[in-house]
């Protein structure tokens, strides 16, 4: 699973202890980014409220790093006992790297993890203006659905197979040596 991705970016699971990353990525979108990947107008304080509830669920967040900063990620969130084998997908890209794939090979990414965990239906929700999201929606051949201002996008998802399952697993220890990788090197330089 090798997506081209801008300026030698890579695609990896976010890993225990690595929240700070998420909440910088967050916190680092513009108003717009901000705005469609939370359908509305968030504090600061929210956002921080946010991740670390995030971290606190059975949430999986995959990144897309550039220089050991995230700058995009794709949160795969079960919908809970009453919507059992039902997750929500939500991505956000920091403005430099939007229109290069990164939503892409994000959803890609969180589309396998959804199958892998046994997920049959995944739902994207965003407003109606996000024609990014839609399109996004659209290429991984969701069914949208219009209402009351707002679009949800629902994919339907394969059972998992042995080899969709060793494609996450080649993925996570691909992403797990670079990630380590990159903490040497910080290290080092420190």
């Amino acid at each position: 699973m090798h997506e081209v991705l801008p300026e030698g970016g890579v695609i990896r699971k976010l890993w225990i202890g690595e929240t700070a990353k998420y909440r910088e990525h967050v916190l680092r979108l513009d108003p717009d980014s901000r705005h469609s990947r939370f359908a509305g107008g968030v504090s600061d304080d929210f956002i921080r409220n946010y991740v670390e509830l995030t971290a606190g669920l059975d949430i999986v967040v995959h990144g897309f790093f550039v220089n050991g900063m995230m700058r995009g990620a794709a949160e795969l969130r079960p919908l809970g006992a009453r919507f059992q084998r039902q997750a929500e997908a939500a991505i956000s890209v920091e403005k430099p790297w939007q229109s290069h794939g990164v939503g892409s090979a994000l959803l890609r990414r969180t589309l396998l993890a959804a199958r892998n965990r046994g997920f049959r239906l995944l739902h994207m929700a965003c407003l109606a203006d996000n024609q990014r999201m839609q399109q996004l929606a659209r290429k991984f051949d969701a069914e949208l659905s219009f209402d009351f201002g707002g679009v949800v996008g629902e994919v339907e998802s394969s059972r998992p197979t042995p080899l969709s399952v060793m494609r996450e697993m080649m993925s996570d220890s691909h992403g797990f040596a670079t990630a380590m990788l990159e903490l040497q090197s910080r290290m080092l330089r420190a």
